[in-house]
């Protein structure tokens, strides 16, 4: 598998767990599993599931780095993991927070960030 793909799969499923790790823990409120929680025990538990991101967010990195050998060099990894963070979001929150809608606002700070793609990887010759 190419090493671009292998980026990209891992940097999606790397930003699933975040995503789950960051905000899952809200839902877990709302359904009244996590009400009774301590702090702490939230944390924890947004932790384990943190650690995961980082289980498949380093070998993207590493594998994606053009300094490894991979197309990508570190400004061009970092917009495509933010792109990747946010629309994973938009997708799990849409899914798990029914009452969350996206507006034109939302879609006109996606094109930007499509376009922020574009500029990252224009040659600078």
């Amino acid at each position: 598998m190419p090493a671009y793909l292998q980026t990209l799969i891992l940097l999606v499923t790397s930003n699933v767990f975040m995503t789950f790790a960051w905000y899952g823990h809200l839902k877990l409120q709302q359904s009244g599993t996590s009400s009774n929680w301590p702090l702490i025990g939230v944390i924890a538990f947004s932790w384990a599931i943190a650690f995961l991101e980082y289980c498949c967010m380093v070998p993207a990195n590493r594998i994606g780095f053009e300094g490894n050998g991979g197309p990508f060099s570190l400004m061009q990894l970092k917009v495509i993991q933010e792109v990747i963070s946010l629309v994973v979001f938009c997708v799990i929150a849409n899914l798990l927070f029914q009452g969350q809608s996206l507006h034109w606002n939302h879609l006109a700070a996606l094109v930007c960030l499509v376009l922020a793609v574009y500029f990252v990887f224009m040659n600078n010759n």
